[in-house]
């Protein structure tokens, strides 16, 4: 039993081993054990769609053809297969394209290289959806066209949604705001301006108008439209049309005395197909159109594209007969052959056949004279668009692949700029590192930096043969005034105000705008209209906000400078300054009788009194030993101390100093007792003559910390800053019209109906107090802001008018129209606040430090000297040897000290004693 289960075993181990190497024997020789191999078709067609009598159509054509024989040439790519093309010509009208997309569809063909028109390419690739059969479109750069909507639109090209974020980079790169678009109103050209205007708003700035063009124009449609361009402010122009119509465009342009100084004109890579494959062009051509900018796509130098280059006069002379350069288009339209046969190829390879079915929903349509059964769908088209959007190629362009949504990698511009007979090259554009002057093939290696500084291109010749940067915008002459809106006040009437017959606008802020806008390079109509009724001070916010409705297209005036108006306007730089201030009743203040203390605080009270102290001792030691003033009992000594250091206070002490480090200290002490002195005698003069005001208010915390009623100016942003930023319930503030209201409502008082102070900015209280007395500001100014004129979002005279009012503060001229219109009068001294700070420590402490340090050095210097002095005394007295014991350094210290307290005389007297002591014994010992 046991070897009949072996040998059992051993058969099927020896069948599947067999069959195993069957297998691999099979997959060796290439043989699918599934599949069986399908040979490929000898044929293989496909189409091509563009127009041939146009720039980029040319061009398409020879590199279509060519691209065709290099890859028939080539046995290793199609093995055996052979692309066919049939070339239709759309030129580029919608219903002829539409005709000749069906007619291809009747031919079976499995993909199409095209179309060249995006107006074509939105049509039919309804068409190829439906169908099945790829389009690889060379020319067809309209953004809108999307893989999502049209999964079988594969773009061989770059979008223009790249394209227009390279234009809006320029914008952004030379700070200009606004910009006109020129463009050819089909959906080329409305998708094309239509991301233009998206990608300008993500950088703050826009197209301020939309200039469309009809399909096929004229001369003098052109004309037409540019003029209306000429009469508007905006001086940057971005030209985004066929290169037939910007023929026109530009020689329309240069007519009209559009391409001189002052004019900016950024055209699309069109524009850039006709110079690089018509150069040169003739010389009235290329007068037209100096100082453009123009964008190119993009293709990295290889030996590929150098061996194109080199054979393509050749190549179009053998098939046209005519003589044009390659551009940009066609080597992505030599690459998109290339693309679809290694797509064919690996459709094949992976088992893919060319095979075509009826479409059922076609059968259910009644077809008339339609021959609809004669359109098929391609079975394989799917697997050969899943083929498409895995290539990963080396093209005559550079590395060849496709994103997620569809996009070539690595989208980039030339940019160039033209000038004389052709052009020069001023930087580049890639999404990967924005403007740079280096080629985007040898960034991809490094880290991508969009920083501003590493933004960089090299000097533009702009219209005018000027490399001065165009201001980008002049005021329209379009003969419209500026509609400047002024708040027509009831109060404070100095500022702005209405003359009540004559109609005119007359005050400080209006002398203000008149000299600026004299000041600039250009003339500005304008014409004031007045807003509010003249009997209550309007709303500021309703005024400003006129801007944003279009109703103003300016407001000048006393117009505050605060966060919430910025968010919706622009503002010019502030004429004068200004904030909110508190203002309220004064009273006079009855003398204390100890005001004499109120000048220095408690701590500066404390440390000058003790450093009297201090020095006062500090010359004591000093002086103690050499002069007889500063000996006697300790009684007198301790007087003489105390007497000696407040003295100096009035510079009376009796007592010389005689030593050179007393002396030292003591004119140092003197300088600090001087400037306290005078510090003190100011501070109290001060506070006795000039503050003697008082106000139980002392400012905004106090405001805060009450209940009372508090005044603010109708119309004034000082409502709602109390409000919305300090939380002061609102049935606390009242609102007040006029200086007289202001004066009434303070008199009265928050117990009889008035209020307890006044919040409003300060020009307007400085006006207020400089006729009446009996008031003042108290405390400090709680915000800091300005006046100015107000604009529209980036406008750009908002910033000329900035540079005007800069120039009349530089010249002296905003002064002068300052002191006309707002001198103040004799109360104006009373604005100074009511409290004076008094003195502290923290102003004298310098003074202090240095004193303290002489009195340490000179004590120090002091004890060396007596420690030297006392040693050698010391070295001439005879030490008994029941003084060396362990109570030698206390005997040491005391005899140290009583050193020191003995008269330096009596110290010399005694040593020279001791040496005659000394030698008369030593002359007596010799003798004996």
């Amino acid at each position: 039993m046991k070897d009949w289960d072996f040998r059992g075993f051993s058969m099927e181990l020896l069948r599947l081993f067999c069959v195993l190497v069957l297998c691999f024997t099979l997959c060796a020789n290439g043989v699918d054990v599934n599949v069986t191999k399908r040979p490929r078709p000898k044929i293989v067609n496909i189409g091509a769609f563009f127009t041939f009598n146009s720039t980029i159509g040319r061009v398409a054509s020879v590199a279509i053809h060519t691209a065709l024989d290099d890859v028939n040439a080539d046995p290793s790519v199609l093995k055996g297969s052979k692309l066919v093309v049939d070339t239709q010509d759309t030129q580029c009208n919608g219903f002829i394209g539409v005709v000749e997309a069906f007619q291809f569809m009747e031919a079976d063909i499995v993909a199409v290289v095209g179309p060249q028109c995006s107006m074509i390419a939105h049509t039919i690739s309804h068409v190829a959806n439906e169908l099945q059969v790829p389009l690889l479109s060379f020319g067809a750069t309209d953004p809108a066209l999307s893989t999502l909507q049209f999964p079988f639109f594969i773009r061989t090209t770059q979008s223009d949604l790249f394209q227009m974020q390279a234009v809006a980079e320029i914008v952004s790169y030379y700070q200009w705001k606004e910009v006109i678009a020129i463009f050819v109103d089909d959906e080329y050209g409305r998708n094309g301006v239509s991301a233009l205007g998206d990608k300008l708003a993500e950088r703050r700035s826009k197209i301020s108008f939309k200039a469309a063009l009809p399909p096929e124009p004229n001369r003098s449609d052109v004309t037409d439209l540019l003029i209306k361009v000429a009469l508007m402010e905006s001086r940057v122009l971005v030209l985004h049309a066929n290169p037939t119509v910007s023929l026109i465009v530009f020689s329309v342009a240069n007519y009209l005395q559009m391409m001189s100084n002052g004019y900016v004109w950024i055209a699309t890579d069109s524009l850039t197909a006709l110079l690089d494959s018509r150069a040169p062009l003739s010389a009235q051509i290329m007068e037209s159109m100096q100082g453009v900018i123009a964008l190119r796509q993009h293709t990295a130098d290889s030996k590929k594209k150098s061996e194109l280059v080199a054979r393509w006069s050749g190549l179009v002379k053998n098939q046209t007969g005519d003589n044009f350069h390659i551009n940009s288009y066609g080597f992505y339209a030599y690459d998109t052959v290339w693309i679809l046969a290694r797509a064919l190829d690996a459709f094949f390879n992976d088992g893919g056949i060319v095979s075509f079915s009826n479409d059922s929903r076609l059968r259910d349509i009644q077809e008339g004279n339609l021959n609809l059964q004669a359109m098929s769908v391609f079975d394989g088209g799917k697997l050969l668009l899943d083929k498409i959007r895995q290539t990963n190629m080396s093209g005559v362009i550079g590395s060849i692949q496709f994103d997620s949504n569809g996009y070539l990698i690595h989208p980039a511009y030339d940019i160039i700029n033209v000038v004389g007979t052709g052009f020069r090259m001023v930087g580049y554009w890639s999404n990967y590192s924005g403007l740079s002057i280096v080629p985007p093939e040898t960034l991809y290696s490094k880290p991508p930096n969009r920083s501003s500084v590493n933004q960089q291109l090299h000097s533009v010749i702009w219209p005018g043969e000027t490399i001065t940067k165009p201001r980008g915008w002049v005021f329209p002459n379009n003969g419209k005034e500026l509609r400047i809106g002024v708040p027509n006040r009831a109060s404070y009437q100095e500022f702005v105000s209405e003359e009540p017959h004559a109609g005119t606008i007359k005050g400080y802020c209006i002398d203000v705008f008149v000299a600026a806008v004299n000041l600039l390079p250009y003339p500005v109509p304008y014409r004031f209209i007045p807003f509010g009724n003249g009997h209550q001070n309007p709303s500021y916010t309703e005024l400003v906000n006129k801007i944003i409705t279009n109703e103003f297209d300016g407001v000048v005036g006393d117009i505050a400078i605060v966060t919430n108006r910025t968010r919706i306007v622009d503002f010019t730089q502030p004429y004068i300054e200004s904030g909110l201030v508190v203002v309220a009743p004064v009273k006079k203040q009855h003398s204390s009788p100890w005001a004499f203390l109120r000048p220095f605080s408690i701590e500066m009270w404390c440390v000058t009194g003790l450093f009297f102290l201090f020095v006062g001792v500090v010359v004591w030691i000093l002086e103690h030993r050499n002069n007889d003033e500063f000996r006697g009992p300790p009684r007198k000594q301790l007087v003489t101390i105390f007497w000696f250091s407040f003295s100096t206070l009035f510079f009376a002490h009796r007592e010389n100093t005689v030593s050179t480090l007393g002396r030292a200290v003591l004119i140092i002490w003197l300088f600090v007792v001087l400037i306290i002195q005078s510090s003190y005698t100011a501070s109290l003069t001060s506070i006795l003559t000039v503050q003697q005001l008082s106000s139980p208010i002392k400012g905004i915390d106090t405001l805060m910390a009450s209940n009372e009623p508090i005044g603010f100016q109708v119309g004034s942003f000082a409502e709602n800053y109390l409000t919305e930023e300090l939380n002061i319930p609102r049935s606390r503030l009242k609102a007040l019209g006029s200086p007289s209201e202001y004066a009434h409502a303070l008199e009265l008082g928050p117990s009889n109906g008035g209020v307890v102070a006044v919040v409003d900015e300060r020009p307007y209280v400085e006006d207020f107090l400089s006729t009446q007395c009996g008031y003042t500001i108290v405390g400090s100014e709680f915000t800091k802001s300005g006046w100015g004129f107000a604009f529209p979002r980036d406008s750009p005279l908002a910033i000329d008018m900035s540079t005007a009012i800069l120039a009349l503060s530089e010249n002296g001229d905003l002064q002068k129209i300052h002191d006309k219109w707002l001198t103040r009068g004799a109360c104006s001294s009373t604005t100074d606040e009511l409290d004076s700070n008094r003195l502290n420590l923290s102003s004298f402490w310098g003074l202090f430090l240095i004193c303290g340090i002489a009195c340490f050095i000179a004590l120090l210097v002091y004890l060396v000297q007596m420690v030297r002095q006392f040693i050698r005394h010391s070295v001439g007295e005879e030490i008994s040897s029941s003084e060396r014991g362990s109570t030698r350094s206390g005997r040491s210290l005391h005899r140290f000290l009583s050193f020191v307290d003995d008269r330096e005389e009596d110290v010399k007297n005694r040593s020279r004693t001791r040496q005659l002591q000394m030698s008369a014994r030593n002359g007596s010992e010799v003798e004996s």
